[in-house]
């Protein structure tokens, strides 16, 4: 692939320069926010940030997973820090990304579901009815990136966004809520060798004439590539957004989907549907390890992040050990593989200190040297990606999700929320608390609790809130402070349900 200026841009909407100037000022006039000058302008590390998408914590083989073949993010998290105990700010995809960027809570941003092409409701009939949904992250959040920008420092992002209305298509980027909007320099839609890059036209979901190992052409690996090893000598932030291994589940390497196929036993109840998640996960492992190759053999120095957005799909991931999936806040629906490299490789350690991705914004932000706004809520890791004798404060972890999923075929799904069982249950209005190793869930329907201590019962399989009362009320207390502080937004009585 040519190399392109990193200012070029591709349809990401119309590029207005006069609100893109006020829009870097703006979190100065609302959050009243100071970035440190003189050593801050001096550079700091470049930051490669990537981010998989639906990719469970127990996908990799780093994380246990003797199936998948990862060895390109194996032999990173062999070089790097591997945390056990890493989290998604939401079980959902806009939701997790939007507190990702901003370093605020879902209940904060009042962003807890993924967007829509228009406003409204669900359209489940229940019990309670969800807040209305959020189409945009709003512009007057500060983002990283928004900072990164006034540094005068090149950043660059490319693949899922996510967070804003779908435009014209499905994911399709806004022309006014954007990448670019909210901070980044460089943006460039591509799907890359994703399935969505192909799936509208059925006669294209077919195998490609690959020889064996090798993988299609994948465009948007490509322009993160370029970017990184031709930042223009000053350091850069990169987000490099993967839609793998987001469903549609589906290969065009036939020898990939071959492989899995006799390597998955007969007796697996989703044998062909597990080939075709095998063979993205590896694909995903592949792309990853084109970048991480490029980055090294250019000789670029950078800070890199990897994670997922939210726990595994359950149709296909299964998320064992863990209990639950995306869109629920038991363990496998938020709990995400988070392993990160700083500087030269060195020899791999793990982490087991719960940490969310609400914290790479102050992070991030303490490389930088820029002083971070008071609203924000995350914690600085650079201490644990360092593996410095100094650890992180303990501090409660909190989430919140007032909607139910799924939104079609809900009275027909599974009510229990189980273990690898390849379904999509019922997920209904509920938050959650962390606090140590104790960890409590809060369903509104019902004004129930369920508590769990982790260290002993990592399943969440044995509630405790009777025999532990006094603790859950405690953590109960503390979460609704919590989200009270936080001006959450909660679900109300359906004005047309009647049971």
């Amino acid at each position: 692939m040519g190399k392109r200026s990193r200012y070029f841009s591709t349809a990401a909407g119309v590029y207005d320069p006069g609100r893109d100037a006020m829009k870097s000022i703006r979190p100065l006039l609302f959050a009243g926010f100071l970035f440190a000058s003189g050593s801050a302008l001096a550079g700091g590390p470049n930051i490669l940030l990537i981010l998989a998408d639906d990719l469970g914590w127990s996908d990799l083989g780093c994380y246990g997973n003797e199936l998948f073949e990862t060895p390109h993010l194996d032999r990173f998290a062999s070089e790097g820090i591997r945390f056990t105990q890493a989290y998604a700010a939401a079980p959902i995809c806009s939701a997790s990304r939007a507190a990702l960027l901003t370093g605020k809570t879902p209940a904060r941003l009042g962003f807890e579901f993924v967007t829509k092409d228009k406003p409204g409701y669900q359209p489940n009939l229940t019990p309670l009815r969800a807040p209305p949904f959020t189409l945009n992250l709003d512009l007057a959040e500060t983002t990283f990136p928004d900072i990164q920008a006034r540094s005068g420092r090149p950043s660059a992002f490319f693949g899922k966004w996510h967070l804003n209305q779908h435009y014209q298509r499905y994911l399709g980027w806004s022309p006014t809520h954007g990448p670019k909007a909210h901070g980044f320099v460089t943006a460039e839609e591509d799907f890359g060798s994703h399935p969505y890059a192909y799936w509208k036209d059925k006669k294209e979901r077919t195998f490609l004439d690959l020889p064996k190992g090798v993988f299609p052409e994948d465009t948007l690996t490509d322009r993160a590539i370029d970017f990184i090893t031709n930042p223009g000598g000053e350091s850069f932030f990169c987000m490099l957004s993967h839609f793998y291994v987001h469903d549609p589940v589906h290969t065009r390497a036939k020898w990939l989907y071959e492989h899995y196929l006799e390597k998955i036993p007969d007796t697996h109840p989703r044998k062909e549907v597990l080939a075709k998640y095998g063979a993205m996960v590896t694909t995903l492992d592949h792309q990853v390890g084109r970048v991480l190759e490029a980055l090294d053999d250019s000789g670029t120095s950078a800070l890199v992040v990897f994670t997922s957005d939210n726990g595994g799909h359950p149709n296909y991931a299964g998320n064992a050990p863990l209990r639950g999936s995306k869109w629920n806040l038991y363990e496998g629906g938020i709990r995400v593989p988070f392993i990160t490299r700083f500087g030269k490789r060195k020899e791999g350690k793990t982490c087991d200190v719960p940490v969310s991705l609400i914290d790479l914004f102050t992070t991030f932000s303490e490389y930088r040297e820029f002083t971070v706004p008071e609203s924000v809520e995350g914690t600085s890791l650079r201490s644990l990606i360092q593996d410095s004798p100094h650890p992180i404060s303990p501090r409660p972890l909190y989430w919140h999700f007032p909607y139910y999923h799924p939104e079609k075929g809900y009275d027909e799904a599974p009510p229990e929320i189980g273990i690898d069982d390849g379904f999509t249950s019922q997920t209904r209005p509920h938050s959650a608390i962390r606090k140590g190793d104790w960890k409590l869930l809060q369903f509104y329907e019902e004004d129930r609790v369920e508590l769990y201590h982790l260290g002993d019962d990592s399943l969440e399989a044995n509630d405790r809130s009777e025999t532990d009362q006094e603790i859950a009320d405690t953590l109960k207390k503390e979460l609704a402070s919590l989200l009270r502080k936080s001006s959450a937004r909660f679900p109300s009585p359906h004005p047309d349900y009647h049971p």
